[in-house]
């Protein structure tokens, strides 16, 4: 089976994420949001909580695994780019945030092992 490129592979873990998510009703606000402090890769509500997702795909553990690449320099670009966020989404700057990651790891040709970690790290 022929390797897809790193970019896709990402965009898919992005998708499995995604619908995981929306499967357990949290609302897509915002896809790969953009700006100069980092990028977002999920912006969900979860209720009555705005939650930054990171997306963390790995194929193998060899230089640590998905979870583990969520590192304190990781943390801290994704928690100023939320503030970013925040000011020019003002209308959910009062809502209460949390941070959450999905992990994905596994081979192409194995099914993905999935792991959300809600309130994974705090800002």
């Amino acid at each position: 089976m022929p390797e897809r490129p790193t970019r896709q592979r990402g965009k898919d873990a992005e998708g499995q994420a995604l619908l995981h998510l929306q499967q357990h009703s949290l609302r897509l606000l915002a896809q790969n949001w953009l700006c100069k402090r980092g990028e977002l890769d999920l912006v969900m509500l979860d209720a009555d909580t705005v939650v930054f997702v990171e997306v963390r795909f790995r194929q193998h553990r060899q230089w640590g695994g998905a979870v583990d690449s969520v590192d304190a320099r990781k943390r801290a670009k994704l928690i100023m780019a939320a503030q970013y966020f925040l000011q020019c989404e003002p209308r959910w700057a009062n809502y209460p945030c949390r941070f959450d990651v999905v992990a994905i790891e596994g081979r192409l040709d194995e099914p993905p092992r999935l792991n959300w970690i809600r309130n994974a790290f705090d800002s």
